[in-house]
Order: C-alpha cells, then structure tokens, then sequence
C-alpha cells in the first residue's frame, strides 16, 4: 500500500496532532512536522511532495488581532497552494481561521479563549454520517474564522456557533481541537503570560471529558481519511 504524506504545520511544540497520531498510523498515513518557529524552520514553498495539509492551533496568537503569527503570509501562501491543487486540508483552531481565510473569507476578532463544550451535528450526511450527533470539543484559540460562502456547517457549538465546517468535498475546519489532550493546553498555559479565565476549572473539565473525546475520535476519523481521501 502507498503511503500518503501530511504536512502538519505547527506552531507550538505543545501542539500537535495528539490522539490523531495514532490513528494516522495505523492506517499507513505519514506525517511530516513543519516548524516555522523552531531554529531553521520554515514554511513549506509549495504543496509538492504532499498528500495534504493541517494547520494546527496557535495558542494565545491570533490571524487578526493580538500578537499576530510571525509566519501568517507563507502560511496563508501555502493553504491556497493546497487549495488549488484541490487537495485536502485541515484546520484546527487558529488553522481553522487560516482555512477560512485562504479559501475566501477571512476571520473576525475575538478574545482568547479556552472553552470545553459540546458540539451538536446539523448536518445528516456529514463525514459520510460518520460524525456522532454529539461530541465533546474543547477550544483554545483566539479570534473566530468567517466562513466563505460555500462553506457546509457540519456540527454547532452549544451557542449555535460553528464547531465545524466544511469548504469543497474535502476540506474542514475544527474549532476544537479532536485529538485533544489536557497536557498540551496545560503546556500552552506554561508557555504564555496570557491565559484565558477560569483555566483551572475549565482543565477539570477537559480531563473529565477525555475519555469521551478519545471514543468519538475513531469514528470521526474513519470519516475524515475518507472524505479527504487519504486511503
């Protein structure tokens, strides 16, 4: 079987891919970390060589307000790169906005936040019916995507927000991070002076909610590697 390689941009060694490493492993899908913010790192020029992409969170950094992320143009230059080779990409929470932004709308301000909720499904069909009709997510971001018009709401946050979306047949948007574990928030916290409100309780949630976020991650997964055509 060919192996497919994703590039993972990440922004943070704190944020990665968590549960989803396992689960990309398993099914023989490669991924390669690009780290811009690491000594020699930089962004990818092109999409060649790559079966995908995923843009991950960026803790406390924002795409239209706060401290910015320093490489948000060669990011945003390689999301569309993607796009127009019409292949798959993911984003998770500030990769969300990026998502958004490159495929035509942009991202709108909005304060730091860390919020563990439940998202509920709106869409029947979606993932090929392969997202449950509710799950937990928890979101650790800054500033909120705007979705383009073709966008498809796949699932809303207890607010009726979007949790996720999706752009085209194989591009989606998750304001919480599905492979979450409650060490990377808790090593984002560490890293950075600004930290939301209520951490401590809200990190009690995330860890009672662990569980469950492991559980409705296989099945999603099983939905996302076929939408975004990774097997």
């Amino acid at each position: 079987m060919t192996m497919k390689t994703l590039c993972v941009l990440q922004h943070f060694e704190a944020d990665y891919l968590g549960l989803m490493e396992d689960h990309f492993e398993g099914r023989n899908i490669r991924f390669r970390y690009c780290r811009p913010f690491a000594a020699g790192g930089a962004v990818p020029a092109t999409a060649e060589d790559y079966a995908g992409l995923v843009l991950l969170g960026a803790g406390p950094l924002g795409i239209v307000s706060g401290h910015l992320m320093p490489s948000l143009g060669p990011e945003l230059r390689l999301a569309r790169d993607f796009l127009a080779r019409g292949l798959p990409v993911m984003g998770i929470g500030f990769g969300s906005s990026l998502l958004a932004t490159a495929a035509g709308g942009g991202a709108v301000e909005a304060p730091l936040r860390f919020v563990v909720d439940a998202a509920r499904r709106v869409d029947r069909g979606a993932l090929g019916d392969h997202l449950p009709e509710t799950f937990p997510i928890a979101v650790y971001m800054r500033d909120r995507p705007v979705l383009p018009a073709d966008a498809r709401i796949l699932a809303v946050d207890s607010a009726g927000e979007p949790a996720l979306f999706q752009i085209r047949d194989n591009c989606f948007g998750f304001l919480g991070h599905p492979g979450i574990k409650s060490a990377m928030i808790e090593d984002l916290i560490m890293e950075f002076d600004e930290t939301p409100q209520r951490t401590a309780e809200t990190l009690d949630q995330l860890r009672g909610f662990q569980g469950e976020i492991a559980g409705a991650l296989g099945t999603l997964t099983v939905g996302l590697v076929e939408a975004m055509r990774l097997m």
